[in-house]
């Protein structure tokens, strides 16, 4: 029999393209099943309650996350599980500041190069506050109280040797004395503890203590910050006190998604394409401005870079702050 050569390179073409085309066909519709996730911090914390308010925005665009709370280690646990998975685009992490720090300072084994970095979801001011009943009734008077019991006075945050950690020492220098330091495991905790008067203060971000901010369970005495907060126009700053919170360089608390390195570039598209989406809705607009972070369009490249720039900042400052001892 004669064979026509033509016609069976034509038959090994159309194979070849119908053996690749399945290939094309699941990259253009991923997801096809739910992403998990994880958010590095307890149930109920300004990460978990960000991730919760995207969600149902995001699976209008074809994305269903199901969120899982791995708390533990100031974030590095949760987002260790990160890294280590598959990139596939189907486990991601909220990164933030705070487990950047550790990063900066070479207390937990991960590193900026283990994730791909998606899109930046907030930068945040951060609060003191102190508990509504029984608490300080002004910045000045904790400082007072603080002096009168040098070492005593007990300053809650969520996770330690991070930025929240770093402005609870920066209110103990300015009052020139040392201070009692509790660590949780989320913001959620602080908040609940200093409700309930089991702590004398803590720093937070107001979209972690607003709610119990309004009903008068909390007091926020002052805003780690240059400007007062348009959420809290009473709240003075500790620059107007006169008190510098920033002497070793500027450091910002930022929230973003992750996912671990060699994502493929076609599902980082897809990722970040409907991240940006969920966060340019004007439903999640409306969320951030009542609860006083801000949002922005840092992605990709740009955003990895911006990474690498506060942990470098907030790596020269904790140096600063910290002990080597600790």
């Amino acid at each position: 029999m004669k064979i026509d050569r033509r016609r069976l390179l034509g038959v090994a073409v159309g194979l070849g393209f119908a053996l690749a085309a399945p290939a094309g066909a699941l990259a253009q519709a991923f997801p096809q099943r739910d992403i998990t996730f994880i958010v590095p911090w307890n149930a109920g914390g300004s990460n978990d309650v960000m991730a919760r308010a995207l969600q149902p925005i995001l699976k209008e665009d074809g994305i269903s996350v199901v969120i899982e709370n791995v708390a533990g280690a100031t974030g590095s646990v949760g987002l260790r599980r990160v890294a280590q998975s598959p990139p596939d685009g189907y486990v991601l992490g909220m990164g933030t500041s705070s487990t950047l720090a550790l990063i900066a300072q070479g207390k937990t084994p991960l590193k900026n190069e283990n994730f791909t970095h998606l899109v930046r979801v907030s930068t945040d001011p951060l609060l003191l506050l102190v508990p509504g009943k029984g608490g300080a009734a002004t910045l000045e008077a904790f400082i007072d109280t603080m002096k009168k019991s040098p070492g005593n006075v007990s300053i809650g945050t969520p996770g330690t040797y991070n930025i929240n950690h770093i402005f609870a020492s920066m209110t103990a220098r300015a009052a020139g004395v040392d201070f009692a330091h509790v660590a949780y495991t989320g913001g959620s905790k602080v908040v609940q503890d200093l409700s309930g008067g089991h702590v004398q203060a803590g720093v937070l971000k107001p979209s972690e203590s607003i709610g119990q901010i309004q009903e008068g369970l909390v007091r926020a005495l002052g805003v780690f910050a240059d400007t007062r907060l348009a959420l809290l126009p009473n709240v003075p700053t500790f620059k107007e006190k006169g008190i510098d919170v920033f002497p070793f360089g500027p450091v910002v608390q930022m929230a973003y998604i992750v996912e671990p390195a060699g994502l493929p570039k076609d599902i980082e598209a897809r990722l970040i394409g409907a991240f940006r989406k969920a966060l340019a809705d004007p439903r999640f607009r409306t969320f951030a401005e009542q609860n006083a972070f801000l949002t922005d369009d840092l992605t990709g490249d740009a955003l990895t870079a911006e990474v690498g720039r506060v942990a470098t900042a907030l790596g020269v400052v904790a140096d600063k702050v910290f002990p080597k001892s600790q």
